[in-house]
């Protein structure tokens, strides 16, 4: 079994926010300049997570 990479303080916090982000999105009181800079910071999030 190959060995696993630490877990970071970092990756977990990433995950949050882009967990929250993503719940914000499914609001259906958004507006729609709101949706769209949560949805580029949902990319943009993604991107750095690599998985993209």
């Amino acid at each position: 079994m190959s060995p696993k990479s630490k877990y970071t303080c970092t990756e977990y916090r990433q995950e949050m926010i882009l967990l929250g982000l993503k719940r914000q999105l499914a609001d259906p009181q958004l507006s729609d300049a709101e949706r769209i800079r949560l949805a580029e910071r949902v990319r943009e999030l993604e991107q750095q997570m690599g998985m993209d």
